[in-house]
């Protein structure tokens, strides 16, 4: 009876697990702006939680958030909002990648021998690499994260690299996002925002392609 009981209490934790995971992979902007409004007495909070979260759950549609934060809170503080949330959330990955790193470093890299170059260009160039790919929205920034924390760049390198990349990136975003409406009424403008997005994902592929994949 016992045992019954706990198989029911685990099929339905993990049904219900499964129907989160895929609401929160399939938030649209307006899953995220009535997300944003019904917390909204929590001011910044949340626009700063969600980037956060993204970083630990990298399903979470980042691009999509951030649009959303500055379609809620205005370009700036959708912005500032935005930057703050993604660079934390991106110091913790990296300071719980070297936390475990020593344990779990090696072993990692070798069941994905295929990022072994990836790691070596972190590695060696420190820096350069963290900034680029935090500057491009479609980016693995999650293996950027944790390649970084098991590597032996200085946390302050990785935090400069950060706040500079994700700054790009997230003004880029927010700029692009923050007045739909003018992008429908000005097909120009609408014209030059998927040409920027589309040069970020293929610069983003590129770099994804000769280093990780």
């Amino acid at each position: 009876m016992h045992q019954l009981l706990t198989d029911k209490i685990t099929a339905f934790a993990a049904t219900r697990w499964q129907e989160w995971m895929t609401y929160l992979k399939g938030m649209s902007l307006e899953d995220i702006q009535a997300l944003l409004d019904r917390y909204s007495a929590l001011g910044p909070l949340p626009g700063i939680l969600l980037p956060l979260a993204e970083s630990l759950l990298p399903f979470l549609p980042l691009i999509v958030i951030v649009v959303g934060n500055a379609l809620s809170y205005g370009l700036w503080l959708g912005f500032l909002y935005s930057w703050i949330g993604a660079c934390c959330g991106s110091v913790v990955v990296f300071m719980l990648a070297r936390r475990f790193g020593s344990r779990y470093g090696e072993r990692i890299r070798k069941r994905m021998p295929r990022m072994e170059r990836f790691f070596s260009w972190v590695e060696r160039k420190g820096f350069t690499p963290i900034f680029i790919l935090s500057c491009l929205p479609f980016s693995p920034s999650a293996i950027v994260n944790i390649a970084s924390g098991i590597s032996k760049i200085p946390l302050h390198t990785f935090v400069i690299a950060i706040i500079m990349g994700k700054a790009v990136m997230i003004f880029t975003l927010c700029f692009l996002g923050h007045d739909l409406n003018a992008l429908v009424h000005q097909p120009w403008r609408l014209l030059i925002a998927a040409a920027i997005l589309a040069a970020l994902w293929f610069a983003g592929k590129k770099l994804e392609g000769r280093y990780v994949g």
